[in-house]
């Protein structure tokens, strides 16, 4: 389902058809809540445009400059971006049933990286929601870091997500390497390492395997 909202939307987040209204006019030392993209982006049935050159992740943005929550209230910005060789963005919504159901295969595949990648993933509807939120990721296993509520360039992105589950790699710059990974993939493991090694090829970086 296509989303088409104005910029204005970014600090009055209304979610859609059963989600959370979050709070308008937010207090200027509070980072403006990301559930305004999940508001319409929830897909099943996204197009397969893996093999359209016009599905360029960097066409959805960057993360160069951010500012980010977690789901435990903590800090996360570009400077956790830089830590690694290669970040795996997943974004996703507690409304996508294919999301929640890929979830535990991206926990195994973030917990068989090296030390020099990480998977992090973006509730879009999140904000307001940790507890579930907490629930869904505690029985998927996924022990890895996930945003709820951000600024600058992590909410530009979310805002031109039009499905979820959506998956993209940045390099240690923020820069979006590779295709956009639209919908759930039934080789979820297969798919993200080719994505992964995209980007460590492309910084000069190894190539990596995963852990047994």
């Amino acid at each position: 389902m296509k989303h088409k909202k104005s910029a204005a939307m970014l600090l009055c987040a209304a979610a859609a058809a059963g989600l959370l209204i979050t709070g308008c006019a937010k207090e200027p030392s509070q980072t403006p809540d990301i559930s305004p993209a999940a508001s319409s982006v929830v897909s099943s049935s996204a197009p397969d445009t893996s093999d359209s050159s016009e599905n360029l992740a960097s066409q959805l943005g960057s993360l160069e400059s951010f500012s980010a929550v977690t789901l435990e209230g903590e800090s996360f910005t570009q400077d956790d971006i830089a830590a690694k060789d290669a970040t795996v963005i997943n974004f996703w919504a507690l409304t996508c049933r294919p999301c929640i159901a890929e979830m535990p295969d991206l926990a195994a595949f973030a917990g068989a990286l090296p030390d020099n990648v990480q998977v992090i993933t973006v509730c879009l509807d999140g904000a307001g929601n940790e507890e579930t939120v907490q629930s869904v990721l505690d029985e998927a296993g996924f022990t890895g870091v996930t945003l709820v509520a951000g600024d600058g360039d992590l909410v530009d992105l979310a805002w031109n997500v039009i499905y979820t589950p959506t998956t993209v790699c940045a390099d240690s710059e923020g820069k979006l390497i590779g295709k956009t990974i639209i919908g759930g993939q039934r080789d979820l493991e297969g798919t993200l390492l080719t994505a992964v090694n995209e980007v460590l090829k492309d910084g000069g970086k190894a190539e990596i395997s995963l852990e047994a």
